[in-house]
């Protein structure tokens, strides 16, 4: 038993490390044109029996690494196929060897497994009473700090105790859903939040109709262009187009087999918003009228700026990514309530770097006003304090964790009570910290902090999965009846 403050909170003996050989398949790139060129035509000038004998080294070092390698192979040869001169005189093996020089294993979290957060599993079926099935979500960091969303899944027992499944191997990313069609009303308000409304942006929706596709998308913006330029051209048209098809690609649908299990499913970066990373997932099972749908926000990094990003899946099968917009949709750590409240979508966030707001929307895509509700108040919080995931409802109130900095750049894990009817009313919060590092948990690639995107209640227990200095994942649990007892005290 370790004690924070007046708290029993109890470590587990489950732990993830990273685990450099868990790889992905993805492509990779050599340069320009004349590069790829050079290098096909290298290929092209082996003997058959050279090709042979590469292939099969090829076959036997990576066959079992990566389900459907021949069919990956071919894929990737169709990529740089025009290249190739006239690729229809080749034979499968001199395409596949192509395709092999094209493409890299990635290792997802040869560097970090970390923040982590929880939610129920869409299937509770088989299960011994008591025992809750869990997703478990996870940020995987790998080389150029990358990151990615990674998943474990397990079982929490009648007693709250944690069993986290083995994870599969045969890593795999999703394949985009060809045709997802995009809502105009919905399109056209996200263009004009982001400035990008006027008469291009009215004559692409018009030749585009009530729903379109992406490649629709794609045609109609090359059309009015080239009318517009024929016309004499207008100066801000180039830029205002990339705005539009920028905002088309920000959001997409994707699609896993369901042959595979949860632990192989990555979802990595796939548009420019998202480039050097998708981050800190807080995922929360939302309650709708008649289903639930699963809900991430997310920090998408490009390199430069970050921003905040939504997906939503019901059966973490087919995940849809959306941008979040409006004047209020902006930093990083925007979690929302699990339901709505007074008919509308509520969120915590954090806009301006150091304290907790709260904002409404009659739309989860869109959001116009925050009001700060936390201050940082304690000296362990001094620097900055955030939500550690979404409220998670008790009958005494929102309880919400939180993360505060303090000396020495010190994370810790607090916590504080909303009102339920009106959660712009603080109850209280934690005076001392419910998580802070251990000794044997302060080494890592960011030194002395715990953090956490989201935990649960089971039983009358709060399980919180927590990241180890960037680096690896832990459990805790405590009593939410002491933790309620300790913020109203």
């Amino acid at each position: 038993m370790i004690t924070r403050g007046p708290l029993p909170v109890r470590r587990t003996a489950a732990t993830l490390q990273p685990d450099p050989s868990r790889v992905l398949l993805r492509s990779f790139s050599h340069g320009d044109s004349s590069r790829v060129q050079a290098i096909t035509a290298r290929i092209l000038a082996m003997p058959e029996e050279t090709v042979a004998t590469i292939l099969d080294g090829v076959n036997a070092e990576f066959s079992q690494r990566h389900r459907g390698l021949d069919t990956r192979l071919l894929d990737r040869f169709l990529d740089v196929a025009s290249e190739c001169g006239d690729p229809a005189h080749l034979g499968d093996a001199r395409k596949k060897l192509i395709g092999s020089y094209f493409l890299a294993e990635y290792s997802l979290e040869s560097a970090a497994l970390f923040n982590p957060s929880i939610v129920a599993h869409p299937d509770q079926s088989g299960l011994p009473e008591g025992s809750l099935r869990f997703v478990l979500s996870l940020r995987a960091t790998g080389e150029g700090h990358i990151s990615s969303i990674t998943f474990r899944t397990g079982v929490l027992d009648a007693a709250s105790s944690v069993h986290v499944d083995p994870p599969g191997g045969f890593l795999t990313e999703p394949r985009q859903v060809p045709n997802a069609h995009y809502e105009a009303p919905l399109f056209a308000r996200k263009l004009t939040e982001l400035g990008l409304d006027g008469e291009l942006s009215r004559m692409v929706l018009a030749a585009l109709g009530e729903s379109f596709t992406l490649p629709g998308l794609r045609t109609a913006i090359d059309a009015i262009l080239a009318k517009r330029r024929a016309a004499g051209g207008y100066p801000a048209d180039d830029a205002i187009a990339k705005g539009i098809w920028l905002v088309g690609r920000s959001n997409y649908e994707v699609r896993f087999e369901p042959d595979q299990e949860l632990s192989r499913r990555i979802l990595f970066p796939a548009t420019p918003s998202q480039r050097n990373g998708i981050e800190d997932a807080r995922f929360v099972r939302f309650e709708g009228d008649d289903a639930f749908t699963y809900y991430a926000t997310f920090t998408a990094y490009d390199g430069r700026v970050v921003m905040p990003e939504l997906v939503e899946t019901s059966d973490f099968l087919r995940f849809r990514f959306a941008t979040l917009n409006g004047p209020a949709a902006q930093n990083k750590g925007m979690a929302l309530f699990p339901r709505k409240i007074g008919g509308r979508y509520a969120m915590l966030s954090r806009q301006d770097g150091e304290s907790v707001s709260i904002m409404y929307s009659p739309n989860v895509h869109f959001w116009n006003e925050r009001a700060v509700l936390l201050r940082p108040e304690f000296p362990w919080e001094c620097v900055q304090i955030g939500n550690c995931g979404s409220p998670m409802e008790t009958s005494e109130g929102w309880l919400v964790l939180s993360h505060g900095v303090g000396p020495m750049r010190k994370y810790c894990i607090g916590a504080f009570l909303l009102d339920l009817d009106d959660p712009s009313r603080v109850i209280g919060r934690l005076a001392e910290p419910l998580l802070e590092p251990l000794a044997s948990e302060r080494e890592g690639y960011v030194p002395n902090v715990v953090y956490t995107c989201g935990s649960i209640i089971h039983r009358g227990v709060l399980v919180i999965p927590y990241g180890l200095a960037d680096r690896s994942t832990a459990f805790a649990s405590v009593p939410v009846g002491d933790v309620l007892a300790a913020i109203r005290s």
